[in-house]
């Protein structure tokens, strides 16, 4: 559910491509909008969802560990493969993706403004990542 949505000026946006940024509900902890800061001031989205995705886990209860990032950005037309978009999102997050970070599992969507655009125009949308299957054990366990 959605229920953070801060509308920024964009002074000519398409009907379906509205300068928007949404965070979900449980990714408006320090390190859900961390990622949302970090990834608004490196790309200037056009859209941009930050999906704290830690409950699909088996960690404990008001985790910050998993994340879903969609991210839409003129700043990816330079990066042509989604390896090459993932590397410069993942550089912006190096703090919260590295070993000691606080952030377990990224799962990354990065795509220009016109290939959002089609796939908004074809009805589709980025679904959650799948359950956890178990882990490595690494993590605390749920409560």
């Amino acid at each position: 559910m959605i229920s953070n949505v801060r509308r920024l000026c964009n002074p000519h946006p398409s009907p379906s491509l509205l300068r928007t940024i949404m965070s979900s509900a449980a990714a408006q902890g320090p390190v859900g909008e961390a990622i949302a800061a970090k990834l608004t001031a490196a790309f200037d989205p056009a859209h941009l969802e930050v999906r704290n995705e830690s409950h699909m886990h088996n960690v404990p209860t008001g985790s910050e560990t998993h994340f879903k990032v969609i991210v839409v950005s003129d700043k990816f037309k330079d990066a042509r493969t989604p390896i090459a978009r993932h590397r410069l999102v993942n550089a912006t997050l190096s703090e919260e993706v590295a070993a000691d970070g606080p952030v377990h599992a990224l799962s990354i969507v990065a795509m220009t403004p016109d290939k959002w655009e089609q796939k908004v125009a074809k009805g589709e949308e980025v679904g959650p990542s799948p359950n956890c299957r178990g882990g490595d054990g690494s993590l605390p366990k749920k409560n």
